[in-house]
């Protein structure tokens, strides 16, 4: 003690004076109360910014120790023959569709998921045979491998392996998981990268949702598996919501993050430890983290590990280094893993390079996993993610963790014969000119052992099943209400308000409408809900809220029917996918009304908005406070002019534009009845305003087909020389410019066009067929076959009217909003963008070729052609 600094020796005092007290305190009342003193001095202490940044980090181990592991279940040679066999298929299915084709695919992301997937289905993930299947997002990437396991259990054929990602002539395999194109196989699309997570989250808290509602009966094992890579979690997407999680107490959510420490290019934290990263976020968040770090050849040398050597080489070695201690074998790793501390490198002194080379990651290695999962179903009240320390291209020789792993499509006969070599597959080096699928043989007990862990678990994954009874109103009298005039002004969100509230109380189908909104219920006007129908919460309402004695107040509840989901577009999208997918993952149809800021909408959210398709969503979006310029005063950022152009990107979402009561109340009962009786894969996008103005009684000709069909002619004219095509709120500036018309002796027809979009793929798909010999007519050229001067308006970009030019005859005109939005009024806005009754008339004289008159009506009208036009932005 005489060689210490007075200062140490005064600190290493003051320490045994602590551990004392820590000692008595844990011995005289318990460690109970002992954690509890402890955990609160600790945050304390954090709050004073006394606590190293050092001490937050979860160790680079295994959370669960060698003493507190099970043994495995499971019949390990047989399993471990079945893997190897899946591994196998699954290379060779993209070495087949890459030898003269060149089609892609993915080998080294399965190589280094594969365990940690048979693990799951030979002992966790639950099939539907006896209720709800668990829910799986399984890494797109790793495709080949759950193909090439379904292959084996005897529901694909060899042909169909055989044209893994050729699906044209039929009996193929996609690429990726893809619904739209196996549905009855895959649930979810995962790929592109970083939607899955979210996704997932959002799955998880819509299932407490229908729990909490007693409209899904709740299985307390019924899990949601998130499998992703370490990479991917780098997408916003991916991490954006594990707060949620956390705080929703979601317990039926796993997350596995295969972290094999390479993304496309190369390492994803060359310097640093991706999975000390992603603990230290996920555990701030609130989840339980799971590290699933070292295999169990490593256990002996931990147990050897008293001076703690070898846990200083492992927190101070970085991931571009352990890359290359599974890409450059035993002795490398020897010299520069081991070698960084003299009594690290004394622990193997008796070991070979090969036996070295053989110490095996956690992500690898069956028991670690059994007791990561097992662990992971035990935790309640929280989510948890596993952290699986692997290995990109497992078992590729040389190709092992090469940078370029991701991308290998081809391998080299002296690598597939170290590969049949390692994992002792039943393949001569003869047959490795002409590789040969492997299949377990009937009655081979490898294959009754497949099949009987499946039967146990409740069947085969990956299956997707579909409830499509029927969804029928009670009473479709509300919808009707609408037809005769209104008797006050009123917006479309108003409108749609009134006609959300009255299917909420259905006495059928009510209970499966679900209002969600991303924080801006009081905006559309929505806050009548809140106290009617209650506020989703998964702990209820522990306050009084401020508003409590307003008509309107801000209930949550426990069994609320509307999800606030906060201000989260994705979030809120997810929640949506959710429920619009509920008819098969939960096997419970949902409707679900998503209403949101149209600006927000599409343009925000487009990706999780394709993947809705590829999954067959069903339900509606609103895009409320839609269009360039009735949304006053809000400018650029706000004002919505393309999101129907971006609804048209995606083949199933059909999108309309009403005007009026009647048009918005038949497109939402048709869609229902599109959707939930004739079950077509198709959801709704419709856009509304916030504008108010008396809704005329319904005319003749707005029948249902027309409506839906996105056209019918709303004013006639006597020998008419014009036609006024009008979408949305432009509708009743058309009327006006008819009126200005008629005066100046020209007779014009106007249209309303509920959806420009509907017309144009009619029109499409009927071109189409008219190629072969069909002589069917499309609606769009049934409308418009007259020749005749026509102009086209609307809200939005001119190419949203421009996309039937072809089919209407006579000179065309295309009215819209291009360019930038400003802060403005609605007048001005209206000018500005040249689609106010005003420009119309003018542009409906120049279409006549009346350019005299149009010239006179510019100069009375004021209106102005000058160097701040929209269109030069």
């Amino acid at each position: 003690m005489s060689n210490l600094d007075p200062k140490e020796s005064s600190v290493n005092q003051d320490l045994q004076d602590w551990i004392d007290a820590l000692e008595n305190l844990n011995l005289f009342d318990g460690t109970e109360h002992a954690k509890k003193i402890v955990n609160n001095f600790f945050k304390y202490a954090e709050n004073k910014g006394l606590i190293s940044d050092f001490f937050k980090q979860i160790p680079f181990e295994n959370s669960i120790s060698v003493n507190e592991e099970e043994d495995y279940p499971g019949n390990w040679e047989i399993e471990e023959k079945i893997r190897h066999f899946i591994r196998w298929n699954a290379l060779l299915m993209v070495l087949k569709a890459n030898k003269d084709k060149d089609l892609g695919g993915h080998i080294s992301t399965y190589s280094s998921a594969a365990t940690l997937y048979e693990v799951g289905f030979n002992h966790f993930f639950r099939g539907g045979n006896n209720g709800l299947a668990d829910m799986i997002y399984y890494q797109g990437h790793s495709s080949p491998g759950i193909y090439a396991r379904t292959f084996l259990e005897g529901f694909f054929s060899e042909d169909r392996l055989e044209n893994f990602r050729q699906e044209i002539d039929g009996n193929g395999l996609s690429s990726y998981p893809h619904p739209w194109l196996m549905p009855d196989y895959w649930q979810f699309p995962t790929v592109s990268m970083g939607l899955g997570p979210i996704m997932s989250i959002y799955q998880a808290h819509v299932m407490k949702y229908l729990e909490q509602r007693k409209l899904l009966k709740s299985h307390e094992n019924r899990k949601i598996w998130m499998f992703c890579g370490d990479g991917e979690m780098d997408e916003p997407e991916s991490l954006g919501a594990i707060s949620l999680a956390a705080r929703e107490k979601l317990d039926n959510l796993i997350f596995v993050i295969n972290c094999n420490l390479q993304r496309l290019d190369g390492p994803v934290r060359g310097n640093s430890r991706i999975v000390t990263e992603l603990a230290s976020i996920f555990k701030a968040a609130g989840w339980n983290v799971v590290n699933l770090i070292w295999g169990r050849k490593w256990d002996k040398l931990f147990e050897k590990d008293t001076k703690g050597a070898l846990r200083w080489v492992i927190n101070n070695t970085v991931d571009g280094e352990y890359q290359n201690f599974k890409a450059k074998g035993g002795a490398y790793t020897r010299r520069h893993f081991f070698g960084k501390h003299p009594d690290a490198l004394e622990l193997v002194k008796d070991m070979t390079d090969a036996e070295i080379e053989e110490l095996n990651r956690g992500g690898h290695d069956p028991i670690k996993i059994y007791n990561a999962y097992k662990k992971a179903y035990e935790v309640k009240d929280k989510p948890t993610v596993v952290l699986a320390f692997t290995i990109k291209g497992y078992g590729f020789g040389s190709r092992q963790a090469d940078n370029t792993a991701h991308q290998v499509k081809k391998l080299s006969k002296d690598i597939l014969q170290e590969f049949v070599s390692n994992f002792e597959l039943p393949i001569s080096v003869k047959q490795l000119d002409n590789p040969p699928f492997l299949e377990l043989p009937i009655g081979s007990k490898e294959k009754e052992y497949l099949l009987e862990a499946r039967a146990k678990l409740g069947g085969r994954l990956p299956v997707r099943q579909t409830n499509l009874e029927p969804q029928y109103f009670d009473n479709e009298s509300p919808f009707e209400d609408f037809n005769d005039k209104s008797k006050r002004e009123m917006s479309t969100t108003m409108v749609f308000v009134r006609l959300l509230t009255n299917m909420l109380r259905d006495k059928k189908i009510g209970e499966k409408i679900v209002p969600i909104v991303p924080d801006e219920a009081r905006t559309f006007g929505m806050d009548g809900l809140f106290r009617q129908f209650g506020i989703y919460s998964r702990e209820g309402q522990k306050y009084t809220p401020e508003d409590a004695d307003k008509v309107m107040w801000y209930r949550e509840s426990e069994d609320g029917v509307m999800l606030e989901e906060g201000i989260t577009e994705a979030g809120a999208f997810s929640a949506w996918l959710a429920l619009a997918t509920s008819y098969a993952n939960n096997q419970l149809p949902m409707i679900p009304f998503y209403i949101f800021y149209s600006m927000f909408g599409f343009q925000r959210i487009h990706d999780l908005a394709w993947a809705a398709g590829d999954a067959r969503a069903k339900g509606f979006l609103l895009g409320a406070t839609s269009g360039r310029t009735t949304l006053n005063g809000e400018g650029l950022q706000h004002q919505d002019g393309h999101s129907h152009l971006l609804a048209q990107t995606i083949p199933n979402c059909r999108s309309y534009d009403p005007c009026f009561d009647y048009e918005l109340a038949t497109i939402i009962k048709k869609g229902i009845d599109d959707m939930y009786v004739k079950n077509n894969d198709n959801y709704y996008y419709l856009t509304l305003m916030n504008e108010n103005y008396v809704h005329p009684k319904r005319p003749s000709t707005a029948t249902n087909t027309a409506i839906m069909k996105g056209a019918y002619k709303f004013k006639s004219s006597k020998n008419p020389k014009l036609r006024i095509l009008a979408s949305g709120l432009t509708l009743r500036f058309a009327l006006l410019a008819q009126a200005t018309l008629s005066k100046m002796k020209v007779s014009a027809e106007v249209w309303s066009i509920t959806s420009f979009n509907e017309l144009a793929r009619e029109g499409t798909a009927i071109d189409r067929d008219r190629t072969y010999e069909s002589e069917k007519k499309s609606y769009v050229e049934d409308c418009f076959s007259v020749s005749m001067a026509t102009v086209a308006v609307s809200e939005y970009q001119k190419l949203y009217a421009e996309q039937i030019r072809k089919w209407v005859k006579g000179n065309y005109v295309c009215l819209g909003t291009d360019g930038f939005g400003r802060s403005d009024t609605r007048e001005k806005l209206r000018s500005f963008f040249e689609i106010d009754a005003k420009h119309i008339v003018f542009n409906s004289l120049k279409a006549l070729k009346m350019d005299k008159e149009a010239k006179k009506f510019a100069e009375d009208n004021k209106i102005k052609f000058n160097s701040k036009h929209y269109l030069k932005r």
